[in-house]
């Protein structure tokens, strides 16, 4: 499912015009963007967590040359599903 399926099921779902549902998915969307930009979590109970997890920066190799580089720290977002997304996956 890529972002226009999202806004058609969310229409459908919803009984909204189209136009009414893509504002809402993209404003749920830069809502969530903007939380973990600012280093905060989104919970939806049931559903899951985004959150932001942190890569400490370590020494590495280039498979390539085989030289030494350093791999600097970085942040990257995370989902955890929730039991209830997990159960309805099963």
């Amino acid at each position: 499912m890529n972002r226009q399926d999202l806004i058609d099921r969310v229409a459908h779902a919803a009984k909204l015009p189209r136009p009414e549902a893509a504002r809402a998915v993209d404003a749920a969307l830069e809502t969530i963007e903007a939380a973990l930009r600012d280093g905060e979590s989104v919970q939806l109970t049931g559903f899951g967590k985004f959150h932001v997890a942190q890569y400490t920066g370590r020494a590495g190799v280039n498979p390539r040359t085989g030289e030494r580089i350093e791999v600097p720290t970085t942040a990257v977002p995370r989902f955890t599903a929730g039991v209830r997304l997990k159960q309805a996956v099963r």
